[in-house]
């Protein structure tokens, strides 16, 4: 069996579970194989029934008491047991699986693990799984891998497949040299790869997981410089002849920009003027006003003949920042063209808009990835803009580019990302810093709550929705999970709609929905014609709604500090005072240590560099910075000192082999040009 053979070559995959496997990217032997978890199931200390407090993931040790009920409603059967002590008892159900009622014998001792509910006055367990005491002890001193999936797809059945690809396939794969390995503590690729999937102890994931990311940084890292190398003095094609556009607009604003934005300008208008193609990155924290530099920046190119375009990652911000545009335009007396370009346009309006980008040399075109599909064509590109750098890889910010002859290149990004790592992240481009916010935005007021207070909560959201404003409810889950204990966006928009009745317009939104059902949501929720939007992290970079001003997040213990500061950026963008309600459901003291940090501050590099020191090696459970660079498994924030080993490394070798030609780096350049795709895509 070979790395690249289809997954069906594994015993028990046919055509059924290969199309779905197919859904989630799983196509190869390799590709199932690099399937890694997004979490581990810890399995806790048995508790009698007695000990059960509340709803959640529990193991509850006891006897069968009485016989177990097999019952039929409607077409479905189920069946009911009691697991008690002399202290008490908690009832269990299962459906559709009727043999368990001769698996369970009356007076004997098991173990039930699953999801505790609420049931009027009592606990109750639906579909716990069954363990004997033996069984149980043998499970806890495990780790059990939990990957994400698609419909119809058990994690079992991935579970089952991987474990028989590692039976079926010896590995024999390395690339990283000893010396490397030796220098960092990095433990050997095969082991990393098995460890990662079934790890023997905590231990043995943390170690295998070092090693897993420190091969993504290094990479990723190695194709960063290679790529720097062959852009490095690329000669600017656009020569700014005349500046006078900016002066003009600044001296008409109805605000000053503030010290940082001007200086950011300053260091993108200098770069527009030098004799080479700008490669440039703009952080800015959120609500920093990014968005108007990027348009002094396109007016300016238009004021000398060029075009400009700017690339937003969703549909709804795309047409909010065409909107803006073209609102300005007419305001200041621009005579430029504004064009909008994406997916979901009708065929007239995408064929007015590849016309408009063809009669108009000096227009502003705004969009989203359809503004590199094969049918733009510009007339002299010279200016590309990404917002939101985490959202768009390598290649299509040099797709973007090619669009052009070798134009001026502009990242934007809101992700709080302290220097020193940026370098190494982005060591292709020259960075600047929007670390200030405009002096007339009220900073957010935040709050860090028990579970206790929710229903204060709902009804402090319902006080500002009667007041007009708008609110957001964000969950980390889409739906239920058996193996993570965390609130999801299903069930919590019918809590919520159970709870408002119709008194409040409630909708959910979640990654799992079609583009144009999302966008939808959006939509409207920008309209105003929604008061109350339960989402998961998906909002994070999708919408500008001033009227928002409540962001309730629960599971907060479950992000990481940056995130959850990118999350609370979407109240805030208006006139009004707005809060950010922070649900920490673990209340343990670590969590509230790292809580209270965003209580405290709303400094988001400030809060990137607390969040830093604040990781350790076993900290990865559950707070993975979802928004960043798309990363497997490597998590800038928590992994940021391997990342620093890893940069290390890549500049020793490039001073030693900067074309990686000598033998021992041929596997490597292979490597580099095998996943050339993945690693532009991040």
């Amino acid at each position: 069996m070979k790395l690249e053979a289809s997954v069906t070559t594994i015993k028990g995959i046919g055509s059924k579970t290969e199309k779905l496997l197919n859904r989630i990217g799983v196509y190869t032997i390799k590709d199932i194989l690099l399937y890694f978890p997004r979490d581990y199931i810890c399995y806790p200390d048995p508790v009698s029934p007695a000990m059960v407090a509340g709803e959640g993931i529990y193991a509850v040790s006891g006897t069968v008491i009485g016989t177990p009920a097999l019952k039929k409603t409607g077409r479905m059967e189920l069946v009911e047991a009691k697991l008690g002590d002399s202290g008490g008892y908690i009832e269990s159900v299962w459906f559709r699986m009727p043999y368990i009622k001769s698996q369970l014998k009356k007076g004997e001792t098991y173990v039930f693990y699953g999801k505790v509910k609420s049931k009027g006055r009592r606990f109750g367990m639906e579909q716990p799984q069954i363990y004997t005491r033996e069984q149980y002890r043998a499970k806890m001193e495990t780790l059990q891998p939990v990957y994400a999936r698609t419909e119809g797809l058990s994690n079992n059945i991935i579970s089952k497949a991987i474990r028989q690809a590692f039976c079926d396939l010896p590995l024999t794969y390395e690339f990283l040299p000893e010396t490397i390995r030796k220098k960092h503590g990095i433990c050997e690729y095969n082991y990393a790869v098995r460890q990662i999937h079934f790890p023997d102890s905590k231990e043995a994931l943390i170690t295998a997981r070092k090693r897993l990311v420190f091969d993504e940084f290094f990479l990723f890292i190695l194709n960063i410089r290679l790529q720097k190398e062959k852009r490095a003095q690329i000669a600017n094609d656009f020569p700014i002849q005349t500046e006078t556009v900016i002066p003009y607009l600044l001296s008409h604003l109805p605000y000053s920009l503030t010290r940082a934005q001007k200086k950011c300008l300053d260091e993108v208008v200098s770069d527009l003027k030098r004799g080479v193609a700008m490669q440039r990155l703009v952080q800015g924290d959120v609500g920093s006003g990014k968005t108007i530099v990027a348009f002094l920046c396109m007016a300016l190119m238009g004021e000398n003949g060029y075009q400009s375009a700017l690339m937003a990652p969703t549909e709804v911000l795309a047409r909010q920042h065409y909107e803006t545009f073209l609102k300005m335009c007419k305001e200041y007396g621009l005579n430029r063209k504004v064009v909008l370009l994406t997916g979901s346009l009708t065929a007239k309006e995408k064929r007015r808009a590849y016309e408009a980008m063809q009669i108009y040399p000096d227009a502003m075109v705004v969009g989203t990835q359809a503004l590199i599909q094969e049918r733009a064509v510009y007339d002299g590109l010279g200016l590309v803009i990404t917002d939101e750098q985490h959202r768009f890889g390598v290649r299509q910010r040099e797709a973007f580019a090619g669009k052009g002859s070798h134009p001026h290149i502009l990242v934007m990004s809101a992700t709080p990302i302290p220097r020193t790592l940026a370098i190494i992240l982005y060591g292709d481009m020259d960075i600047s810093v929007m670390d200030e916010v405009p002096e007339k935005r009220l900073p957010n007021k935040n709050c860090v709550v028990g579970v206790s207070y929710r229903k204060s909560a709902y009804e402090f959201i319902r006080k500002e929705i009667a007041n007009g404003h708008q609110a957001y409810v964000i969950c980390p889950l889409v739906e239920e999970s058996e193996a993570i204990e965390a609130e999801n966006v299903t069930d919590y928009t019918k809590k919520l709609v159970d709870y408002y009745g119709n008194d409040i317009r409630i909708a959910c939104l979640n990654g799992k929905m079609k583009p144009a059902e999302k966008n939808r949501i959006m939509e409207a929720f920008s309209k105003c014609e929604i008061d109350l939007l339960v989402s998961t992290t998906v909002v994070e970079v999708g919408v500008n709604v001033p009227n928002a001003t409540v962001m309730m997040i629960e599971n907060a213990e479950r992000f990481g500090l940056a995130q959850l500061h990118q999350l609370r950026g979407r109240v805030g963008r208006g006139h009004a005072q707005s809060y950010c309600i922070m649900v920490d459901n673990a209340q343990s003291k670590s969590s509230q240590k790292r809580l209270d940090i965003l209580n405290r501050s709303n400094d988001g590099f400030f809060i990137a560099g607390e969040d830093l020191k604040l990781r350790g090696p076993g900290d990865f459970f559950g707070i993975r910075q979802s928004g960043d660079l798309a990363f497997s498994l490597a998590d800038i924030y928590q992994d940021a000192d391997v990342m620093k080993q890893a940069a290390d490394e890549v500049g020793e070798l490039l001073e030693r082999d900067p074309e990686l030609l000598e033998e021992e780096n041929r596997i490597l350049a292979a490597m580099i040009e095998e996943n050339r795709e993945k690693q532009m895509n991040l």
